[in-house]
């Protein structure tokens, strides 16, 4: 056994030697790395190798908004492309939320098209394409089918994305002029993932019906948790904070 755990040490301390190299480190990295494995390798990681991941997947983020910017039509017209050449569900799913994204009526029309198009064959019971075609629904203005979409989800797979069908679910509840329905989706949402979608759509319900005191609660909760975040992570809850704070009277 502890032949097998050097060789994990150094194996796992040549894989971040041979990422320092590619990615240009200073050559005292590969002394550490191979003077101190088990160490050497901790250390890395966290100076180096884990920021320089966040790095990517920020760039990775930042490009493709650009990209989207500069050539607004371009996802739409690939995944379209390919529905041609290879009309398969996942193909037209893929069309679906780029359709969904863009976020004109006869784009999310055609969404819910081909939604219904992947509903009718052997991925009926799919539930990513069932929450997906909720979603369309949804913003097609037909909340009652969205709802029934979603309850059809949770039913057949009730460990299915629990929390994102749930928060969808609210949001159709309160389209639907369901409001009892929707402040208790929400409030089992807050007691079970306390995530900052479920605060603020909480917070957004209980404004919109008179709850005080769950207005209070929440906007003390979203405030303590935005006043640690970074400016990476407000910028991906902007659209949701000035939606809060519009009701909010701030």
């Amino acid at each position: 056994m502890p032949v097998l755990g050097l060789g994990l040490h150094v194996l796992v301390a040549l894989f971040f030697a041979i990422h320092a190299l590619r990615s240009g480190r200073e050559l005292y990295w590969l002394v550490i790395l191979f003077m101190f494995p088990l160490l050497g390798s901790v250390v890395y990681f966290a100076v180096v190798f884990l920021p320089d991941a966040r790095l990517q997947r920020g760039l990775r983020r930042a490009g493709a908004v650009i990209d989207r910017a500069v050539q607004p039509g371009r996802a739409v017209r690939e995944a379209r492309a390919a529905v041609e050449l290879t009309p398969t569900a996942a193909n037209q799913v893929r069309l679906a939320r780029q359709l969904l994204e863009g976020g004109g009526a006869a784009q999310i029309a055609e969404a819910v098209a081909l939604y219904d198009a992947c509903l009718q064959g052997p991925f009926a019971a799919d539930a990513e394409i069932g929450l997906g075609a909720a979603r369309a629904r949804l913003a097609h203005g037909q909340t009652h089918e969205a709802i029934a979409l979603l309850a059809s989800v949770r039913a057949a797979q009730p460990g299915f994305r629990p929390e994102q069908v749930g928060l969808v679910l609210a949001e159709a509840y309160t389209q639907a002029g369901r409001d009892a329905e929707a402040g208790d989706e929400y409030q089992f949402l807050v007691s079970r993932f306390g995530s900052i979608e479920a605060r603020a759509g909480l917070a957004l319900w209980a404004l919109q019906n008179g709850r005080r005191d769950l207005v209070e609660r929440e906007l003390a909760e979203l405030t303590l948790v935005r006043r640690h975040m970074n400016r990476h992570t407000k910028s991906q809850y902007q659209g949701l904070f000035q939606r809060l704070d519009a009701a909010a009277g701030k």
